[in-house]
This record gives structure tokens, sequence and C-alpha cells, in this order.
């Protein structure tokens, strides 16, 4: 059994015979049920360094978003020597390191795809070196080219009429998890004694071509630890070892994040699960009178410094899909055990705490992992956090916990994984509005005024019949669903052969479990296009080429997001069948297929591509976000609106089910404490239900006019916005995102 000493006062044994985190934090985490009284302030130290950081990022929006791009330097593990946020500050900073060379400096990140890269540079008016162009454009092969070169006509034709869109195939996919934690506990030769020792055990029998690769895998994930060891050596650090106490901890940890931000420009790049894990350090610290508790506060608040502080270069089509320059650096609090123990301690208050120590911020992308068996003291203190900053959401750990375990991270905005057990092939999503328009016009394109797929007979009646239009609807999901997968089977081969995430697999188990995660958009719209169609009646209006441009509605009909069985109902059907039909294809590398109800800020981008719908929804404007209703159709309230969307069951969506709410102030309550209590109940009644997800702001619509009128005000600068699975800094938006933003269900009565 393996026995290091900076491991004196921790208990338990399997942890130590094999790489087994979560062991380590059942055996040695206390729950703590007090309140926030015990939290510290800022200390002066961090007071200094976030406004050297704010000050950086009036100047990086007064550019244009970008401060500084890297145009010479390929990033890497070691590319760059030590960055400070402030050089003459560099000694106040408790947690070190930086993705380049200089705070907000965006890495040149070529793997993804050689024009991306260059293109995201110039748009920002830099001139990437012509040798690391040629070199990457005549001697190496990016994953874009790769994709770009397999492609199939029809999956290019999927792909431009957006009815497949956000599809990783021009940036990294992001989405896999490294176990951040596991430098901290065990240290990189541990860690590479743990892969060398597999390495040695893949392959024994025949070569088949999945062992080769898997070897080679390894080898790629051992020279990343070794790498690892090398960039912290540059700060100063000996990472070989475990960490000997809470700053260590902390430092370690971050090490292991930064490994993969300066190697991987994925779409979501989570920190993981860590509060619980952190907080044993800091009571044993504590307790041995080594720490105090502004020390403790000091460590997390400079360590969140660091994820707000992650930036990658990106495209205007990239921006346009996830508007607000996001790096979804997801973070989680709370949950509780297998045992029945709540898994809230003194951290994950710390943690929370950053947003009133340095105010709101998009980043780290905080979730607090809910249940209404939590403790009471912090479930109003996180209602308190989300009443003043409107920066955390809430995911249901009731019913993720039977799935994913007491020790699962969110890799994206609302998807989860077992930590360091279990990866997520990231899947963008599928446009099941513009599907619905192909079932009325055979296959068609309404904006592109291309056929695309396979030509059918299109509806031709003046009137558009229920049982007609199911049936031609569910041909088009079947051959949806068919180009969804492949496209994305093809992606992920290539992204696994030229641009594979050693880093982020070098901390997770190397017998890894895989989820392929599909997505729907336009969710609302195709109910309440289905239900309009079948409850009133709906009339086609064509253009010269008998193509719909437009549809009148003759009665009344049941609406998602009020709480109707009638219209809910659709709801649910067509997530189970788009779901049904994902599963019957073969997806990569044996991976089990889920499906979310997601579309972060690209519903403005989805929408665009889709012409006008049934329900009344006008052609090329906004669709709703993820599985929230549609703007307008919600008529009786939040708690009908909650109660909608809480019908749809998470077993069929373990990618998740994302709802973005906005709640007037005076909804909830006059005073500070009456507004906590009543978001307390509202979110034990909704999660009792078997909810996954709320996003929960707390403003009115008022706020958000003035902001976009009057961004430079003081207090818009940090004014942060929950959008559709994750934050944004709302004077980051386009005008066009923040109308849409506006433009939504503004709820004044509960």
């Amino acid at each position: 059994m393996q026995d290091f000493h900076q491991w004196n006062g921790f208990e338990g044994r399997i942890w130590k015979e094999e790489v087994n985190v979560r062991d380590f934090i059942q055996k040695n985490y206390h729950p703590y049920d007090g309140d926030e009284s015990f939290l510290a302030g800022p200390t002066q130290a961090t007071d200094k360094l976030w406004g050297a950081l704010q000050k950086l990022q009036k100047e990086e929006r007064a550019k244009g978003g970008v401060l500084d791009c890297e145009t010479k330097v390929v990033s890497g593990l070691t590319s760059y020597g030590p960055g400070y946020i402030d050089p003459e500050l560099k000694d106040l900073e408790q947690v070190v390191g930086l993705q380049t060379d200089k705070p907000l400096k965006r890495a040149f990140m070529p793997y993804g795809g050689i024009k991306m890269a260059v293109q995201a540079a110039e748009n920002y008016g830099y001139e990437i070196d012509p040798e690391l162009k040629k070199i990457f454009t005549q001697y190496m092969t990016t994953h874009n080219d790769a994709v770009f070169g397999a492609y199939t006509p029809e999956m290019r034709l999927a792909r431009k009429t957006h009815v497949v869109t956000g599809l990783p195939d021009t940036y990294g996919r992001g989405r896999i998890v490294g176990d951040y934690r596991r430098i901290a506990l065990y240290g990189i030769d541990y860690l590479i004694q743990a892969k060398e020792q597999d390495k040695l055990n893949c392959g024994c029998g025949n070569m088949y071509d999945e062992v080769i690769r898997l070897r080679e895998e390894i080898q790629m994930q051992i020279n990343a630890l070794k790498g690892m060891k090398e960039m912290a050596k540059i700060y100063g650090y000996d990472i070989s070892q475990p960490a000997k106490n809470a700053k260590e901890a902390c430092q370690w940890l971050y090490f292991g994040y930064l490994a993969a931000v300066k190697t991987q420009n994925g779409a979501a790049m989570s920190v993981g699960r860590i509060s619980t894990f952190l907080d044993i350090y800091f009571e044993r610290d504590l307790k041995n009178g080594v720490l105090t508790e502004e020390e403790a506060q000091e460590l997390i608040d400079h360590l969140t410094m660091k994820f707000r502080m992650v930036k990658f270069a990106r495209i205007p089509s990239y921006n346009q899909l996830f508007s607000g320059d996001p790096t979804w650096a997801t973070l989680e609090v709370a949950g509780i055990g297998m045992d029945g123990r709540s898994m809230v301690t003194k951290t994950d208050f710390r943690f929370l705490h950053t947003l009133e120590n340095m105010g709101p911020s998009p980043e780290p992308n905080l979730t607090v992992l809910y249940s209404s068996a939590l403790g009471e003291n912090f479930k109003k203190y996180a209602a308190k956090i989300s009443v003043d900053t409107s920066s955390i959401q809430y995911e249901n750990d009731d019913v993720m916990k039977p799935v994913w375990g007491d020790d699962y991270s969110i890799c994206c905005c609302v998807s989860a994984t077992q930590t360091g057990k279990e990866i997520q092939f990231f899947g963008a999503r599928a446009n099941l509005g513009k599907a619905l328009l192909y079932a009325i016009n055979g296959g068609f394109d309404e904006k592109h005024r291309i056929q695309v797929g396979p030509k059918m007979a299109p509806i031709t009646s003046e009137y558009l019949d229920y049982k007609e239009v199911m049936e031609k609807y569910e041909f088009w999901l079947d051959w949806l669903a068919d180009i969804y997968v492949n496209t994305l089977n093809l992606i992920h081969y290539m992204h696994d052969k030229y641009y594979y995430e050693a880093a982020e697999m070098a901390l997770i188990d190397t017998d890894v479990r895989r989820t392929f995660a599909t997505g729907i958009a336009g969710f609302s719209h195709v109910i309440d296009s289905l239900s309009a169609i079948k409850y009133a009646k709906v009339k086609v209006i064509r253009d010269e080429e008998g193509i719909s441009k437009d549809f009148e509605i003759e009665g009344d009909f049941p609406k998602y997001g009020n709480d109707d069985d009638r219209a809910d109902e659709i709801g649910v059907w067509l997530l189970k069948t788009f779901l049904e039909k994902i599963k019957r294809r073969h997806t990569y590398r044996n991976s089990e297929a889920t499906t979310s109800i997601l579309t972060i800020t690209s519903n403005l981008v989805y929408g665009e591509a889709t012409g006008a719908m049934p329900d009344g929804r006008k052609a090329y404007t906004p669709f709703a976000p993820g599985a929230s209703p549609s703007y307008g159709a919600e008529q009786n309230g939040l708690l009908a609106s909650l109660n909608s969307v809480a019908k749809l069951p998470y077993h069929w969506s373990l990618d998740g089910i994302s709802n973005t709410q906005t709640i007037n102030p005076g909804a909830l309550g006059h005073s500070e404490e009456e507004r906590k209590e009543n978001l307390v109940q509202v979110l034990d009644g909704y999660f009792d239900q078997g909810a996954h997800h709320l996003n929960v702001n707390v403003f009115g619509t008022e706020k958000l006019l003035d902001a976009m009128e009057h961004p430079e005000k003081e207090e818009y600068a940090n004014f942060t916005i929950r959008v559709s699975g994750y934050a944004v800094k709302f004077i980051d938006l386009t005008r066009k995102q923040q109308l849409d933003v506006i433009s939504r269900t503004c709820h004044g009565v509960l």
C-alpha cells in the first residue's frame, strides 16, 4: 500500500491502493450545516489583483473584445515562461499560472483548424506568422481539414442549411473534464506509474486496431503528465509528489486545469467538482493552526480569479453560436452523497462567496447540485446569491445521482459525467423546427431554396392535417437522426486522430466510459406547432413555388409552458421519439447515445435559419432557448411554466434539459429574507417534481433596457445574466442578442 507523508491525517485505504478520489472524499470530508457567518471578506491582495484584472478587462472591451493575441508561438504545456496578472503584484498571487505569457492574451491553437485559428486572429487585427501558416497548411493535417475532407455531400448540405448545426468541426469539442484533483492527491509521478501499468496491461493478446490506438493514446497521456511537471517547474513548483497543504492542493489542481486550457480550445472547458475535495485540505490546515479563514477564502478567491481569466481566440461564426465569449468553466457545489450525507462544506460557501468578494461573473459557471434535502442554511445562502447576482444555476442532484453517482461533474453547461471515469462526445444540435418544415415542404429548404435529403412529396392541402403531418414528420426525424449521428461519428473520429485531449485524458481512467451527446433545437416551437395543428386550424400560406412562407391560425390551442397536459405531452413524445431514433444508430467507439434540450445562445442562429412555423412564430426570428417555453406563450405565471418543463423525464434526456427563467424581484417579495425564502420554495417544488435544471435571473426588463442603452455605466461592467445553461456579461452580447434576452418572458407573478 502506497503511503506519502503528505497524507498524514487522512483516513481510508482503498484510495491509497488505487487512483480513487471519490473514496478519499467519502472517507475524509465533513458536512457543514451552519450558515455563512464564518465567511471572510476579500483580503487586500485580492482587492489589488482583482482591481488590476478589472482594469485589463475594461481595456479588452475597449479594444473590441480581445486585449492581445499570440501570432508566433503554438500553444503548448511549456510554450511560455511564467506569466502573472501584474508582474509588480506577482508576490500577491496565491495561485499562479496563465494560459500564455500575459493576462487575457489569446493563444494560437491551430490543431483544431489552421483556417479557423488564422481567421480568429485576423478578425481582431492580428497576423499569424507566415511560416506557422505554411507548416499547418502544407505539412500538418488539422482536425478541421480532416473533417471537411471526409464529409459527404449530404452532410455538407445539412450543415449549410443548419438542420444540423453548431457542430464541433471547426474548434475543439470540449466537454472532457480531467479529474484535476488527482494531481493534488497523488502527484504526477504516481499517476505516470498508473498509466504505465495500464499500458503494460493493454494488448496482451492480439493487436487489433482498437488496442493499437489505445496504446498510442496512453503514451500520449504519459507524455502529457511529464509535460505538466515541466510546466509547473516554470513557476518554481514540483508537482511530482502529492500536495502537502491547502495552498498546494489548490495550486496542483489548477496546474492540471491549466494544462487542459493550454492545449485545447474546446467548446466547454469545465473545472469539475472540486469544492468538497479541497475542503478536506482546508479543514486539516485550519485544525492544525497553519491556515486562517481569511487565508482560506483568499485561496478560493484567487483560484476563482484564474478561472475567470480563461480566454480563447474564436471566429465570428462561433461567437454567433455561443455569444458572450464563454468558456463554460463549470464548477459544482453541494449535492448529497450516496450514503445520504450532505456534501455541502464550508468551501461550497466560499466558492459562492467569491461572487460577493469579487462581484458577479459568468465564469466559472457556478452550479448548485440541488436537492430539497440540503440544509436550509445553504439553500437560503444560494438563493441570496441568485437574487443578488443572477450568476448561478441549479441542477437536480436527486435525478442525476442515481445515474452518475455522487462524484459527477457538469462537463459543459448542464451535462453530467462521472468525474475521472467518463467522457462525453459533444454533438451540438439537430434543428427539429426546420425538420417539421421539411415534412411540410418535402425536404425543400425554405431559406436556401435547395433540396436537402431525399425528394419527398410535400403537403399540398390548404389546411394541415395532424395525422398527415405526423406521418411525414416521423420520416424526416428518422432522416435527421441518421445524417446527424453519421456526421458526429466522422467528427469525433477525426478529433481523436488529429486533436486528442491528452492532458485531460491523462487524468481520466484508461478504461473510460463514453457517452454520445446529441441535442435538440426548436423544441417549444415544434410542440406548439403540432398543438396548433391538432387543436386549431392551421392554414398554409405558400409562395409561388408552393413552399410555405407563413401560417394562419384559426382558433386557440394549448401552449407548452402553461401546465396543460395536452401541449406538454407532445413535448414528452417529441423527446422520447427523437432519442429512440438516435439510439438506433451506431455511435462512435461504442458510446452510449444521449440527448439534450439545450441551445446555449445559438437559439438566435437556429431561428435565423428557420422559416415561419405553424405555432405563429415568424420566419427567421429567434427560437426560445433550450427547453424554455416560447416567448409570450406562458400565460399563467412562473409556477405553471416550471410545471410544464418538469414533466420532461430526465431519463430520456441525460445530456440535460435547460430551462432559463427571469423573475421580477417584486414577484419574490419585498425584503431580502422574503425573496430568499420564496426562491427556496420555488426550487424545492420544481426539483421535487423531477425537473432537471433551472437558470435563475432576478431582475426586471427595465434594467436590461438601461444596460443596453448605457453600457458605459459602472454598475453594468459586471452585470451578469443566465442565458441558457451558462452566464454572460450582458454588455458583451451583441445588440441583436440583447434584444432576444429582453424579449423573453419576465415573470411578474409566481
